[in-house]
């Protein structure tokens, strides 16, 4: 039997959720995906910009989180922001549904396309506030002037 072809791994990351969420513990949880969603999201053409996860009949729902087709790969506007189903074990749904209760957010932190099928790692986070994400930005500035000097010298 021929060996398939691998397509070369495309993260597709949630690159503000650090910067304006405080993160705990994170999860990995499948997605119901059709078919051109899949390859879409295999090739890179996803995005989790704005996206965010809700808790509807003790489910877990993705919303926002836009896939776009490409060349031989149509997507209409309407499929690619629909809302989708998250797949996980009932005791991860209770926890994450618990961290909502208490206030928290869940937040998508990446489209994982390395494997079989196509999953989320989503991750329990407290909004920060404006003077946090000042405070985030300093000590990034500091570390980057101390890395920089270090450079210097060596």
């Amino acid at each position: 039997m021929a060996k398939k072809k691998s397509l070369p791994k495309k993260s597709i990351t949630n690159r503000r959720a650090k910067f304006d969420y405080e993160l705990g513990d994170s999860f990995v949880a499948g997605i119901a995906l059709n078919g051109r969603e899949t390859k879409a999201l295999r090739m890179g053409h996803g995005q989790l910009q704005g996206a965010y996860i809700t808790v509807k009949d003790e489910e877990l729902w993705l919303v926002n989180a836009t896939i776009s087709g490409f060349s031989g790969v149509p997507i209409s506007e309407s499929e690619q922001t629909r809302t989708r189903k998250l797949l996980a074990k009932r005791r991860e749904i209770n926890q994450l549904i618990e961290a909502k209760k208490q206030g928290n957010t869940i937040v998508p932190l990446e489209l994982l396309t390395g494997g079989r099928y196509v999953k989320i790692r989503l991750a329990v986070g407290r909004g920060k506030k404006r003077y946090d994400k000042r405070q985030t930005l300093k000590k990034r500035d500091a570390d980057r002037q101390i890395g920089s000097v270090h450079k210097h010298l060596s």
